[in-house]
């Protein structure tokens, strides 16, 4: 997609000719989160989705001390990394091209497997998903006032299309040509909740499955009273940090837009 701007090439407010690059890169996520997905829709990106199953304890076992919030950004970034490349031992070049075509977009030349893992700091202790409203009505109960920190581990892996061509027609192989991983810290502070507040939200069962027993993008905004940091690593995934990982592999942003409507 292109279009031209009167005057001439070479001056000052830039080129004639603006060209947006064709979509060969593919983004897979690993990771069932609807707000990880949601932030790179809104970003332009439309993901693959994959979940990966990990043991997240077993994983930990390797600190000295799995709840201290000593080493956090090492733990998040290890989860990370476990769950994208528990994904890529299972995927297949043919699955890699037959989402990019679903999506209109031409046969990929890459795939940029990325894995997440959020953990809040609560006075030193990482806690993760409370899974039961009696574990999180405690953990909110906590959060109501207070400051805290979220930590998000990235792990992003390069992988290239490689087309085959046998008798009965092309196949595509993966070959993994690295892994970076990186954590992303974030300070939140939360407004005072009332009983009433706290109850309510649990009801919804929104705060159920999602690190630290809240969200930003959903019902727990209202009581998030500011952020300092990227914002949207509390949504569990920074764009910066995933544009940063990618320039590292040598691939550019914006072929990565996959649903971008002009």
């Amino acid at each position: 997609m292109s279009w031209l701007r009167p005057g001439e090439a070479g001056s000052d407010s830039g080129p004639a000719v603006f060209t947006r690059p064709l979509p060969t890169t593919v983004l897979l996520l690993a990771s069932a989160s609807t707000g990880r997905a949601g932030t790179l829709r809104r970003a332009g990106i439309e993901p693959m989705i994959r979940v990966s199953d990990v043991n997240e304890d077993a994983i930990l076992a390797q600190f000295e001390d799995i709840s201290s919030a000593e080493d956090a950004p090492a733990k998040v970034t290890a989860l990370a990394a476990a769950k994208a490349t528990a994904v890529i031992s299972d995927l297949s070049g043919e699955e890699v091209v037959d989402f990019a075509l679903s999506q209109g977009m031409p046969v990929p030349t890459r795939v940029l497997v990325v894995g997440c893992d959020s953990m809040l700091d609560v006075a030193g202790e990482l806690v993760g998903k409370p899974h039961s409203p009696e574990v999180a009505y405690q953990r909110i109960k906590q959060l109501s006032g207070s400051k805290v920190c979220l930590f998000t581990g990235h792990a992003m892996s390069l992988l290239e299309v490689i087309p085959v061509s046998l008798d009965s027609g092309v196949t595509y192989e993966l070959r993994q040509l690295g892994l970076e991983s990186q954590a992303e810290s974030t300070d939140i502070q939360f407004t005072e909740l009332n009983d009433f507040e706290i109850i309510s939200y649990i009801a919804t069962q929104e705060p159920l499955f999602v690190a630290g027993a809240f969200t930003i993008d959903g019902l727990g905004g209202p009581f998030i009273r500011g952020v300092k940091g990227d914002p949207h690593s509390v949504v569990g995934i920074s764009l910066p940090l995933l544009r940063s990982l990618t320039m590292k592999f040598g691939v550019e942003w914006p072929t990565l837009w996959n649903k971008v409507d002009v």
